[in-house]
């Protein structure tokens, strides 16, 4: 495990408690985004989730698909996420994202507000392609902090150096979508949930 994982781990071992308890604000936004998602998810899928968290987008989309594999690095995500109620076809699991493949190939892969954590974006990205069947789909939601306006990137900028925030690869969403596409994915749906447009809600499919 690299030395940026590893402090991003103890970051997130320290927050679960607090992000479990956190309430969503805007939650026209996150329920419309969970029903978009949901409409590429069929009966029968077996779907990978990267960075679940604490479980609640999983719990919410296992419903209705064959298997439902949800993944964190953090062993404090996973330990609150097990203590909620979930479908029986929903399995916890605590990995890396980089090391969430063992049960591929997989119908859909989630990563919502993950890629942009990840040490090395385009080399997950070419995992994420090898471990979809042919016709599956990358469902994601990513930060592309480096389109905010200038006050934001200077606060959280500040947030960095304090340690307030995890590392995190300060994306533009052209880079983003590059990215996407460089994977062999093809994008098919590209919008936004909420207020905010740099937080990009893309669905790519590997070409069946």
């Amino acid at each position: 495990m690299s030395s940026r994982t590893s402090r991003a781990k103890v970051f997130w071992d320290r927050l679960a408690d607090r992000y479990a308890a956190r309430q969503i604000k805007d939650v026209a936004a996150y329920d419309a985004m969970l029903m978009r998602a949901s409409c590429y998810l069929r009966a029968g899928d077996s779907v990978l989730e990267l960075g679940c968290g604490t479980g609640t987008m999983a719990i919410r989309l296992a419903e209705g698909v064959g298997r439902y594999y949800a993944t964190d690095f953090s062993e404090r995500m996973i330990e609150i996420a097990r203590t909620k109620p979930a479908p029986a076809n929903l399995e916890f699991q605590v990995c890396t994202a980089e090391t969430a493949f063992a049960g591929a190939p997989f119908d859909a892969i989630c990563a919502f507000n993950l890629l942009h954590l990840v040490e090395d974006m385009p080399a997950l990205l070419g995992q994420i392609h090898d471990a979809l069947t042919p016709g599956g789909v990358l469902i994601s939601r990513t930060w592309c902090f480096a389109d905010l306006p200038v006050p934001f990137r200077l606060l959280l900028g500040t947030l960095r150096v304090m340690g307030l925030i995890p590392p995190m690869t300060w994306l533009v969403a052209d880079e983003l979508r590059r990215a996407i596409t460089a994977s062999g994915l093809e994008i098919e749906l590209d919008m936004t949930f909420g207020a905010r447009a740099q937080n990009p809600f893309i669905v790519a499919r590997k070409p069946g």
